[in-house]
């Protein structure tokens, strides 16, 4: 009779820190609700009378081995967006501005007594709401804030510029009668070559560009819009209070400006823009179609709106 091993045992380890790797399958998953994470434990001896054989290695996600209680996930949660928090309330108060150099992830450590780990976390998530920039070996940083228009409704850029206490001004570069190309043509319902307005205008925010309006209008709905005074008034203004719409269509698309859009809104060609499309009917029958440029680094477009889709005022 062959003698009997007091206790044999195979160990088990972390690979990656994310799974664990046993040689006895059968025995881990006997024993995994036990398994601690404290090294070499008595809980992971087992006996085996009969086969010293191998198993093929089993792998377990560790969240099965350490469930974490409710209570414990949310004040993780909690601790990191207390320093989401405190970080934000610096910026929107001012005491950091932008180009301002964070603390770093040592100091926030101390300061909040957490972890790395969960510093880590809330910086991570602040950078890609846009509120700070990290840079590799360096530090983080307070991002420069962009202006943000609307998408569910027409803007009145003028305005938005003014409350945020800047200047505005609006160059008119265009305002002319021209034949409808394809493109044009389809997005009016007119024919190819039929006659429409174009206008073209750089609206700018404390004397820097921030959209470049390239604009169409059928002259069915709107036929004196050519003959306005656009120094005035921007066209999208006239049109809203002269034309109502009871449409809008919006489509938002990311594209490499032109080297002549480039020039105008005095940026590099090789910076990205936002380009905003912007379609509106009356009782049915497309009024106007206009393309609004804007530099990616100097522009965001964002709306807050409610279930029911209507927008919630500012």
């Amino acid at each position: 009779m062959p003698r009997e091993r007091p206790y044999p045992y195979h160990l088990a380890r972390f690979d990656g820190g994310k799974t664990l790797i046993a040689n006895r399958g059968k025995w881990l998953r006997n024993l995994a609700p036990n398994w601690r994470n404290d090294g070499f434990l008595p809980d992971m001896v087992a006996r085996d009378r009969h086969n010293d054989a191998m198993t093929q290695p089993l792998t377990i996600h560790p969240d099965r081995l350490f469930p974490a209680e409710p209570q414990t996930r949310a004040v993780a949660r909690k601790l990191y967006e207390q320093v989401k928090d405190h970080i934000s309330r610096k910026i929107q108060e001012g005491i950091w501005r932008a180009g301002d150099r964070l603390p770093s992830e040592n100091e926030l450590v101390t300061q909040f007594g957490i972890s790395r780990m969960t510093v880590n976390r809330a910086l991570r998530e602040l950078v890609e709401q846009g509120r700070i920039v990290r840079v590799a070996g360096v530090g983080s940083f307070v991002a420069e804030a962009k202006p943000q228009s609307t998408l569910l409704q027409i803007a009145n850029l003028a305005s938005e510029i003014r409350q945020r206490g800047h200047d505005y001004r609006c160059d008119l570069l265009a305002v002319e009668r021209t034949s409808a190309t394809l493109e044009v043509a389809a997005a009016l319902d007119l024919r190819t070559g039929e006659s429409v307005f174009h206008s073209l205008c750089v609206h700018r925010e404390d004397g820097l560009p921030v959209q470049l309006e390239d604009r169409y209008v059928s002259p069915r709905q709107a036929p004196q819009f050519a003959a306005q005074d656009f120094t005035q008034q921007q066209p999208s203004e006239y049109l809203v209070r002269n034309v109502p719409f009871d449409q809008i269509e919006h489509v938002v698309d990311a594209v490499m400006p032109t080297a002549e859009q480039a020039a105008l809104l005095e940026m590099s060609p090789h910076e990205p823009c936002l380009v905003l499309t912007r379609r509106t009917w009356s009782r049915g029958a497309p009024v106007t179609v206009v393309r609004c440029l804007h530099p990616a680094t100097r522009y965001r477009l964002g709306s807050r709106f409610r279930a029911d889709g209507n927008p919630i005022a500012a």
